[in-house]
């Protein structure tokens, strides 16, 4: 399997685009999720800079690298789930932003909890709910930094 890094950078605005790291072996996750987010996080503010990963190292490599203000993880993903990855990065990575777990089921949050993620949503997605969580998130992050 390759790995995939792409940003897709939206329009100008005097307030920074949030950057947010989406990570899933699966293109349909993670068109899913970028669909159910939205193009921004309000009306008025700037397009999500989206930076998608398909595999455990360039997730690494891309959070390790900083500017990030979200990282969303699909913990279902194959060979390298977003549970283990999130616990990996919050102890490896320096001032780790805010780390959104996808769960295949809501039995699943206890697991999530372990990896030290800030937040868990479980599979089907709810796309109000998904946005709602991704905002408060990113605004937490963006108020810190």
């Amino acid at each position: 399997m390759t790995s995939e890094l792409t940003g897709v950078t939206g329009a100008a605005s005097s307030q920074r685009a949030p950057r947010v790291l989406l990570y899933s072996d699966d293109v349909d996750t993670r068109a899913q999720v970028r669909l159910a987010v939205g193009r921004r996080l309000s009306k008025g503010a700037p397009d999500i800079e989206w930076v998608e990963a398909a595999t455990h190292t360039v997730v690494v490599e891309t959070a390790d690298a900083g500017g990030l203000d979200l990282l969303i993880l699909d913990g279902e993903a194959a060979k390298s789930g977003g549970m283990g990855l999130c616990r990996q990065l919050k102890h490896e990575v320096f001032s780790c932003p805010p780390v959104l777990v996808l769960t295949g089921r809501p039995q699943d949050a206890w697991l999530a909890s372990w990896s030290l993620a800030d937040a868990v949503l479980s599979h089907p997605l709810d796309p109000v709910e998904l946005q709602r969580v991704v905002a408060r998130l990113v605004g937490r992050q963006v108020a810190q930094g």
